[in-house]
């Protein structure tokens, strides 16, 4: 009999079904028992005649239950599964390490995470991966929509996106390679090779020695690049087209997962503000007693100014932009004698973007680099491309797991990441 996934169950009255999953609960009583399913689409409730030689099964084991679909109320449906044939398909051989069936894991994010697999079987951890592809998907669908192409780099360089620093260096066949920091140099590439508008969706590397809860070593990015841009402002214009579309994608096809994580989705109902960073620096001296002394806004200052955009401008999101060339790498547009053509895109607190325009001049960019105390010729492959013609271009990079993580109110993004890699974890 070919399976039928649970969430279909409520169109199947009265038939018979194949159902396979693993076991979330037993409840055993004198005439029957009762296990709760679990498959990839939800949970039933079987009812099991003591007739049945249940093996002595474990929570997790992996069945297979034939049976007729009748109407009955429990606390999962107003049908069940009376089930006819029983199969194991994979045994419990011992006590799981955590216990995965509550509604909430009792265990330390260590414990969580060394034993992944098994935590993501919790239907609260299981959902937030649910919401990862949701907004994966929606920025693939929104930026295809708009002309955009999707690009694969590579992952393994020659030199660093951003001046050599912080990079995992390996020995590729006898010479210095690195992991990517980032997809930066060819998608402009790709923006010069003539294809205009490219993103990219895809892990990078970077080798600061961070022990925080916003931070990890390996990361997905969400990158676009974008030409024929007047300046920054039409980078940010699709970065909010883009999060409105993925809010409300989130919000028809998530919603039952936002409810179960208690997670509140913020609403995008008018242009998110934008401030320039000197604004941002004032603000938080005259309102906050914050008083920023670098040319970045520090963990505090981005909480502060986004705790400003929300009483004031009623926002979850906010524009910083022009930040100082100093702040920024050598690929970005001068703006005056010491600003930029940048922003970053503050949401609940963090940064989640980094985006701006890009320089396209041949000249400019070799200044800018000497300015920045590098070689030109150590990024020859990417800097000789300017030689030949580039459009004005711009871009933009959205950390996934810290959007996740803000989205769904969640505080450390090794959470938001499968299988995540910080100074310490190597494993699984």
């Amino acid at each position: 009999m070919k399976r039928t996934l649970i969430s279909s169950l409520g169109e199947c009255i009265n038939e018979k079904v194949s159902i396979k999953g693993w076991v979330h609960r037993i409840r055993a009583l004198k005439s029957v028992t009762f296990i709760v399913l679990r498959d990839r689409s939800g949970m039933v409730q079987c009812v099991m005649d003591k007739s049945f030689d249940l093996g002595g099964i474990r929570n997790e084991a992996v069945v297979e239950v034939e049976g007729t679909v009748q109407e009955g109320k429990n606390s999962l449906h107003n049908y069940e599964l009376i089930g006819e044939v029983f199969k194991i398909l994979s045994e419990v051989k011992e006590e799981l390490p955590i216990e995965i069936n509550k509604e909430n894991l009792e265990a330390s994010l260590e414990t969580i995470l060394n034993n992944r697999v098994l935590s993501l079987r919790n239907q609260k951890k299981n959902a937030i991966f649910r919401v990862q592809h949701i907004i994966v998907e929606g920025f693939r669908e929104y930026l295809s929509r708009e002309g955009f192409i999707e690009i694969f780099t590579p992952k393994i360089v020659a030199e660093g996106a951003e001046g050599g620093t912080a990079l995992f260096k390996l020995d590729y066949f006898g010479r210095d390679a690195y992991l990517a920091q980032s997809p930066q140099f060819y998608k402009q590439m790709m923006v010069a090779a003539g294809y205009e508008r490219v993103f990219e969706i895809g892990n990078f590397f970077r080798a600061e020695e961070h022990d925080t809860s916003r931070h990890l070593n390996q990361f997905t990015s969400m990158d676009l690049e974008m030409a024929f841009i007047e300046d920054e402002k039409d980078v940010m214009d699709i970065e909010e087209a883009l999060l409105k579309y993925i809010l409300v994608k989130l919000e028809t096809e998530g919603a039952q997962h936002f409810t179960l994580l208690e997670a509140e989705l913020p609403q995008i109902s008018a242009p998110i503000p934008r401030i320039d960073f000197s604004e941002a620096v004032k603000i938080l001296g005259e309102r906050y007693n914050k008083v920023i002394e670098d040319i970045d806004l520090d963990p505090e200052g981005e909480k502060l100014i986004s705790r400003y955009a929300k009483e004031e401008l009623d926002s979850d999101f906010i524009f910083v932009t022009n930040y100082s060339r100093d702040k920024r790498p050598m690929y970005t547009m001068p703006k005056g004698e010491s600003g930029t053509k940048s922003f970053d895109l503050i949401f609940r607190g963090m940064e989640i973007t980094s985006g701006g325009q890009r320089i396209h001049n041949y000249d400019m960019l070799v200044e800018n680099f000497i300015r920045k105390g590098l070689n030109p010729g150590d990024f020859q492959n990417y800097v000789e491309v300017f030689k030949y013609g580039v459009p004005p271009h711009g871009g933009l990079a959205i950390g996934l797991e810290r959007l996740l993580a803000l989205l769904l109110g969640i505080n450390n993004v090794r959470e938001t990441s499968l299988f995540p890699r910080d100074k310490n974890r190597l494993t699984p």
